[in-house]
């Protein structure tokens, strides 16, 4: 089974984000970046079943600015085998990057496709979805169960009333929630093999897809300062507080 797994550089989860002062976007000028935490679920997961046998090739992908690179490298650390990188300077809305992917699915032929369910800056959770469909493949979403017989896939997924299974017949597309697993640290020995894995960068141009977003950011605000929390003596005073001030009771 060859697995195709998507890696998003985003602004790293333990960075305070700030807004520009043009409000246009937030700010990425000397702001440390990193793998998106779903997408590192998913190239866990794709590891493990090659370490299980079940799969023969991890490939990871990447669409974005040359700097991507590094989070390749990061993924190739962690076991994948080699890495591509769609290579534009465009910021791809969820469907233009959906329809990136398709290209790239057109060119590997994946037995499996493995998406974090979201990117933690855009916050959309619809990439997966649209690629599933523009490239007519099965879907499962927010994954955090896998099981692979008879050419089959079993996801279980969580849904408001508990957990749901699925069985999708391969290939398919898959999104991964957050109990998917736990991922791993790359050790030194394979950092330092992740170097000499192959990258291959080809240009967005070249894959027949127009790259840019056809949305535009008008403003992006930060969100509202909170009041800073007080501590109450008693329970009536606790509950006095919430039915005149917070008004919740």
């Amino acid at each position: 089974m060859k697995v195709l797994v998507t890696v998003k550089r985003v602004v790293d989860y333990n960075v305070r984000v700030r807004v520009r002062p043009d409000h246009r976007g937030v700010e990425l000028a000397n702001v440390k970046m990193g793998m998106n935490p779903f997408c590192e679920i998913a190239v866990e997961e794709a590891v493990r079943l090659k370490e299980q046998g079940l799969a023969r090739e991890v490939v990871v992908v990447s669409v974005g600015p040359a700097q991507a690179q590094e989070q390749l490298r990061a993924a190739l650390a962690l076991g994948a085998d080699r890495a591509l990188l769609v290579e534009t300077d465009a910021e791809p809305g969820a469907l233009a990057l959906a329809r990136l992917l398709k290209a790239v699915v057109d060119r590997e032929r994946p037995d499996l496709v493995l998406l974090g369910k979201q990117a933690i800056d855009s916050d959309n959770n619809q990439t997966g979805q649209m690629l599933a469909a523009l490239a007519g493949l099965p879907q499962g979403t927010f994954a955090s169960a896998l099981a692979f017989a008879d050419g089959k896939v079993r996801v279980t997924r969580e849904v408001d009333g508990g957990l749901q299974t699925l069985e999708l017949a391969l290939p398919a597309v898959i999104t991964t929630d957050l109990r998917l697993n736990q991922p791993r640290y790359a050790s030194l020995p394979n950092i330092m093999k992740a170097r000499s894995k192959p990258l291959e960068v080809l240009a967005a141009a070249g894959l027949g897809v127009e790259p840019a977003s056809g949305l535009t950011t008008l403003r992006v605000e930060p969100p509202a300062p909170r009041r800073a929390g007080v501590r109450v003596g008693s329970v009536a005073e606790l509950v006095d507080k919430l039915k005149h001030e917070a008004k919740v009771i």
